[in-house]
C-alpha cells in the first residue's frame, strides 16, 4: 500500500492522530500493549510482531493493526523499521 492511500484510509476509520515512528535495527519491546488502537504501515525496513493471534513479519507496504489493550512483542529487523502509524 502506498502513503497516500493509508493515509486517507486511516482518516476514513477514524485515525485522528497519526506519528511515524522509527526503530532500531535488532533491537526489540517484550510484551506491551497500547491503551490505543493501532493501525500501521511499514516505510522502511521490517518487524515482527507476536500476540495472541500469532506472529508475522512485515516488510514495506505491509500493514499491520493492533487493537487497543492487545499485549505483543515486537523484533526490529537487519535495517531497523520507520512505519506510518494512526491512533485511535
Amino acid at each position: 500500500m502506498q502513503e497516500q492511500a493509508f493515509r486517507a484510509q486511516l482518516a476514513a476509520e477514524g485515525f485522528g492522530t497519526t506519528v511515524v515512528v522509527e526503530r532500531e535495527a535488532g533491537g526489540s519491546l517484550e510484551q506491551h500493549a497500547h491503551p490505543f488502537e493501532a493501525k500501521a504501515l511499514v516505510l522502511h525496513g521490517s518487524l515482527h510482531i507476536r500476540s495472541a493471534e500469532g506472529e508475522r513479519w512485515y516488510g514495506v507496504g505491509e500493514v499491520f493493526h493492533l487493537q487497543a489493550n492487545q499485549p505483543h512483542c515486537e523484533v526490529f529487523g537487519e535495517l531497523g523499521v520507520r512505519y506510518l502509524v494512526g491512533r485511535k
